[in-house]
């Protein structure tokens, strides 16, 4: 199951980003089908330990049956928490690989794909109450332009948002095809795929507060860590891979970098990797998803 659940990208990148201690204790905070996981406990002794974080009750068909692993089915923004309750604090590594996994985008009444048809959904976690219909026919024009222009950097997001709301005046747009008919006339011709794309990103960011959970997670992760241990992060869209560029390199996520009262840098962690780590060609000629992905890795100061 879990090769055709999400085949994992740039996985020898990551697995030499952790630099794994056999005895170590290390935390995997987006298991999914487990490949990153299981590669690890490769790495790990007889006491070494990891423990393990989804909040997508899919990713619990692919557990593993090893003593030294431990699952939490969470988000991983209370990363501290579950990593106290599982003896996982101190840490040596944390791999978070961000994003949607191939499992959610391939099933298609989950709703994250544009080639389905199916109710407009998007949840990550499918206990959580809000869903990509209720940010459609719920939110205001406003609510839904900024949602459109920050999450997903969509140049008309203005005229989208109206579209939406005039629109749902005559009926309720409760599918991905009702949505695709009701903005029809504002996707790009010849750049169709990539807007609504765009559109995707941009609710499922919103259904999921992907970018809080991600800050939420970088700010305790710094707590998590031992000195010298290791953060590794792959993102797959530019506001992801801000956030994390700027907290490895300032200690926040905006504004510049502060100094303590000894004028040291006031910041967790020191980058290991000179900006991004990319897929070679080999990789992405073999799993299309490998394109987007951007890799950083941190020690903890």
């Amino acid at each position: 199951m879990a090769n055709t659940y999400h085949t994992p990208v740039m996985l020898q990148e990551c697995i030499e980003g952790l630099a794994i201690k056999p005895n170590g204790t290390y935390v995997d905070v987006t298991f999914g089908g487990g490949g990153h996981s299981r590669e690890i406990l490769k790495h790990l002794g007889i006491n070494g330990k990891l423990v393990a974080f989804d909040q997508d009750v899919d990713a619990q068909q692919n557990l593993i049956d090893d003593k030294r692993f431990v699952f939490a089915d969470q988000n991983f923004r209370y990363l501290k928490n579950f990593c106290r309750l599982h003896g996982a604090i101190p840490a040596d590594g944390i791999l978070a690989d961000l994003g949607v996994s191939s499992h959610q985008f391939d099933e298609a009444d989950r709703g994250f794909s544009i080639r389905f048809d199916a109710e407009l959904d998007m949840r990550m976690n499918q206990s959580g109450s809000l869903t990509a219909k209720e940010v459609i026919n719920a939110y205001d024009e406003a609510a839904l332009h900024r949602i459109f222009g920050q999450y997903g950097e969509i140049q008309n997001a203005k005229s989208l948002a109206r579209a939406i709301v005039t629109s749902r005046l005559s009926a309720p747009i409760n599918t991905i095809a009702e949505l695709k008919n009701a903005i029809q006339g504002l996707i790009p011709r010849g750049k169709e795929n990539k807007y609504l794309a765009q559109v995707f990103q941009a609710l499922r960011i919103e259904v999921n507060q992907e970018l809080e959970a991600l800050k939420d997670f970088l700010v305790q992760s710094a707590e998590v860590l031992v000195s010298g241990g290791r953060l590794v992060v792959m993102s797959y869209h530019s506001l992801e891979d801000r956030l994390v560029k700027n907290f490895i390199a300032k200690g926040k996520f905006s504004g510049e970098l502060e100094k303590d009262i000894y004028g040291n840098d006031d910041r967790p962690y020191q980058q290991v990797s000179r900006g991004a780590i990319t897929a070679t060609e080999e990789e992405i000629a073999q799993n299309n998803r490998a394109r987007s992905a951007k890799l950083r890795i941190a020690v903890k100061k």
